[in-house]
């Protein structure tokens, strides 16, 4: 469960935590210089006939001691929270990390069931992030259908949920929330990922769309190969980015690209679109 803010400071604190944690120090160092500017001004003068030589009121006079008064104490306070949520970024990927060498090197089929759902969920973006995605942790709490994680590879966006559930398969009915969700979020592809196994309706579901589920078995084949020379999303048909509908694999056969693989609509010639 997202845990809920209290104020700015815990808003710049989950900022960091979702980023790259260099990224979160960066942003303390940015932070840092920019207040401490603000905080080291000269003060305007308080002379009623300075000011209006210079162009100005009291108002901005005191407008501008209040700012650096104010950037006085944020100069710390603000470079602080992102140092603790960029602290935050390294302990959550160093963990993802630990996992996922865990279990590569664990043979037990129950490997996956023994873990946290949250485990299991850092486990699952390690796996994609070393597949070449860049990966953004959503949580599955909220309006977007259960989405726990966003892949990103290259220009295109994927969608993952995770279910770590130990003794009930996963049913039609999540494949089907998290399908509508990818469409209208214009993904071009979707992936289930359960520690356990699929329900033969949602596999037929899945079957012929752009979604992949990966039950135990599968996940762990993944976690324990070197990344493809394909990536996973490359075995995925995505949708058209015009109309929505799946594509398929075509061959130029004139110009500059003659010869080369790309995807077409399925609508074509009504619908012209196409992905690399």
């Amino acid at each position: 469960m997202a845990r809920k803010k209290s104020s700015v400071l815990d808003d710049l604190v989950d900022i960091a935590s979702q980023l790259p944690w260099k990224v979160g120090v960066g942003l303390a160092v940015i932070a840092y210089f920019i207040l401490h500017y603000y905080a080291t001004r000269a003060p305007l003068t308080t002379n009623p006939v300075e000011l209006k030589a210079l162009g100005k009121t009291m108002g901005d006079s005191v407008t501008h001691g209040v700012g650096a008064m104010l950037a006085t104490v944020f100069q710390y306070i603000v470079p602080f929270a992102f140092l603790v949520g960029a602290f935050i970024s390294f302990s959550r990927r160093r963990r993802q990390s630990e996992l996922h060498t865990q279990v590569a090197n664990d043979p037990a089929a129950d490997a996956l069931e023994k873990m946290s759902w949250r485990d299991f969920e850092g486990l699952v973006a390690e796996a994609f992030r070393q597949q070449g995605y860049r990966v953004v942790e959503r949580g599955g709490d909220g309006p977007d259908g259960g989405v726990d994680l966003e892949l990103h590879m290259g220009s295109d966006k994927y969608l993952v949920q995770c279910k770590q559930w130990k003794s009930q398969k996963v049913g039609v009915a999540i494949v089907r929330e998290l399908y509508g969700v990818m469409a209208a979020e214009r993904a071009v592809g979707a992936f289930v990922v359960a520690s356990g196994a699929f329900t033969e309706e949602a596999k037929n579901f899945a079957d012929g769309r752009a979604i992949q589920l990966f039950d135990a078995k599968k996940l762990r084949s993944m976690i324990g190969r070197v990344p493809s020379a394909v990536p996973v999303a490359e075995q995925t048909t995505p949708t058209c980015p015009k109309c929505g509908s799946e594509m398929m694999r075509r061959t130029a056969k004139k110009g500059s690209n003659a010869g080369n693989q790309f995807w077409g609509c399925t609508r074509f010639p009504a619908c012209t679109g196409v992905r690399n």
